[in-house]
């Protein structure tokens, strides 16, 4: 299933996205089974991945059903809405630095012996074509296209041979960066990741949830990212250096992962600043992972 979270109208909803269109999964329920409403777990992603697999189940009978009816009506064209995160709430956000040694070599960083995580906010969250703001902040923003996991059941202290139970899905992900917050030239207290990684608009993640059953192999997905049709990274996720679920036993020693938290693994070479490029107003920015699907968000100057 590919599972998204839109809103039209001014209501926030679960959708999924099909070849015919986008399930309008609120409408779909109340039409079909006949309800006065649908279940909350239909207008909030995080609820439905904690809601496991009956919620799932009861999501894909949904979805069987509208594409076998001629209600066309419970189908939206993806143009017509407003896409937004597929989790808009999760409690974290993990990122993993320097996990492709590629990307290592480019920015001249020697990879950690284990995996290096900060965080972001989910001030930074964006969905699927909303604009990525250049902020007043900053003069260096960059790209950074990624495999993003969205986790489906809670744990702490996680075995790497239990780690996939836990995975719900995947994302794709954009790590967008401020170098010159990130990599300040002057700075008596050192890089500053917090503003060089979470300022506001940050984290573009979507288009949708692939739900892990639909990818055979997520160590070999190919990535590109490309800025107004030019491709500035291409690699694949076979070369991450620590995997999805060594990801995940490490981001767990001490922290609890809970339904809707991501983890961002990690990009590949081909980022903006070892080259001198950098995100401007009016560029198109198409983050893609084999598989999951294209990440597009325009970029726009803040405005005063």
């Amino acid at each position: 299933m590919r599972l998204l979270t839109f809103e039209q109208g001014g209501v926030v909803r679960v959708g999924a996205y099909t070849g015919r269109g986008v399930v309008d999964l609120p409408k779909a329920y109340v039409t079909i089974y006949e309800a006065e409403s649908a279940p909350d777990f239909l207008y909030s992603m995080r609820k439905l991945i904690e809601n496991g697999e009956p919620a799932l189940s009861i999501v894909n009978d949904l979805i069987n059903k509208t594409l076998k009816s001629s209600r066309e009506d419970l189908l939206l064209n993806p143009s017509s809405i407003n896409w937004l995160p597929p989790v808009t709430d999760p409690e974290k956000i993990l990122c993993v630095a320097v996990n492709y040694r590629a990307h290592g070599e480019e920015s001249s960083t020697k990879p950690p012996e284990r995996p290096y995580f900060f965080p972001k906010f989910r001030n930074a969250l964006i969905g699927n074509g909303q604009p990525i703001v250049k902020p007043k902040a900053s003069n260096k923003m960059d790209w950074e296209v990624e495999l993003g996991v969205v986790i489906g059941r809670r744990g702490k202290y996680i075995d790497v041979k239990d780690a996939f139970n836990h995975v719900f899905g995947y994302v794709v992900t954009n790590d967008v960066s401020m170098r010159d917050w990130q990599f300040p030239s002057m700075d008596q207290f050192g890089m500053d990741w917090i503003h060089g990684k979470s300022m506001d608009g940050a984290m573009p993640v979507g288009p949708y949830i692939v739900t892990k059953d639909e990818i055979n192999d997520p160590h070999n997905l190919r990535l590109t990212l490309r800025v107004n049709g030019s491709v500035e990274q291409d690699g694949n996720t076979r070369d991450l250096i620590f995997k999805i679920p060594d990801l995940i036993h490490w981001a767990t020693q001490g922290i609890t992962l809970k339904p809707g938290d991501y983890i961002s693994t990690g990009t590949p070479s081909g980022v903006g600043f070892p080259k001198g490029k950098f995100l401007k107003h009016g560029d198109l920015v198409e983050a893609e992972v084999e598989g999951i699907g294209i990440l597009r968000n325009p970029v726009i100057e803040e405005k005063p």
